[in-house]
């Protein structure tokens, strides 16, 4: 079996401080050395607040789909890794829901992100209705086809996020056993792609995670890490969940 390393990336959303910075590096410094990769990936603003470090990455919550240019508000992915963004996470539900990130932009975003050399974690996800209709592989298979199915070769270069849209801030979490049967469907999906890429994509679950439900999840054999939301603002929780990845 392709040993594939764990990742626990943090979206802080909207929230944070600076002082959340440093009691999170304090907190993540006291960890012993694992071969857990962990991302925090908060407000832009403060990505100068995390003093370089090899215990983590630090990544961004979005990035524009344009290289430069007169679009007020926006940021480039050159800017992001200028700023020390190795990582950004694209396409995430609320993106989409809040913001109308659609596929097509989800695409750009990601050929950008890329060439810009950070790696990109693509976020696909179900609503309860499609689920309670069955249609999650369904769902599934339609966003991963318009993001690789023309492009195979970002494959290599992406992290992907399953994220049950039910599950996000709900406290609902997906049972360990039917995110592993999702992700267990998206990488035998992608196999059709690039089978060798497909093998080696760490695929992570987001929604809900926590420290109680993580050992379970990250015990999964097709869930490579977690990407972790209200959970990643309690530095001790998070350090929790990050020493439960090195150990499944």
């Amino acid at each position: 079996m392709t040993q594939r390393r764990p990742l626990i990336a943090a979206n802080w959303k909207m929230n944070g401080s600076c002082e959340l910075a440093v009691q999170c590096c304090e907190t993540l410094s006291q960890l012993p050395a694992s071969n857990t990769e962990i991302l925090i990936c908060p407000p832009v603003i403060f990505l100068n607040d995390f003093p370089k470090s090899d215990r983590y990455q630090l990544g961004a919550q979005n990035v524009s789909s344009e290289v430069s240019g007169a679009f007020t508000g926006e940021i480039s992915a050159d800017m992001l890794a200028a700023a020390g963004a190795s990582y950004v996470i694209i396409g995430h539900s609320e993106r989409r829901a809040l913001f109308g990130d659609t596929d097509t932009l989800v695409l750009a975003k990601t050929k950008r992100a890329i060439a810009a050399k950070m790696t990109p974690i693509v976020c696909f996800g179900e609503t309860l209705t499609e689920r309670q209709q069955e249609k999650t592989m369904q769902v599934l298979a339609q966003h991963l086809d318009a993001v690789y199915a023309a492009h195979p070769e970002l494959l290599q270069h992406s992290v992907i996020a399953y994220e049950p849209i039910w599950a996000i801030g709900t406290g609902e979490t997906a049972s360990p056993a039917q995110a592993q049967a999702v992700h267990a469907f998206i990488r035998t999906y992608l196999k059709k792609y690039d089978d060798a890429a497909a093998s080696k994509v760490r695929i992570i679950y987001g929604g809900s995670v926590n420290a109680e439900n993580c050992a379970a999840l990250f015990a999964q054999p097709d869930i490579d890490g977690g990407l972790v939301g209200g959970a990643s603002l309690k530095p001790a929780e998070f350090a929790a969940i990050c020493l439960s990845a090195q150990d499944s």
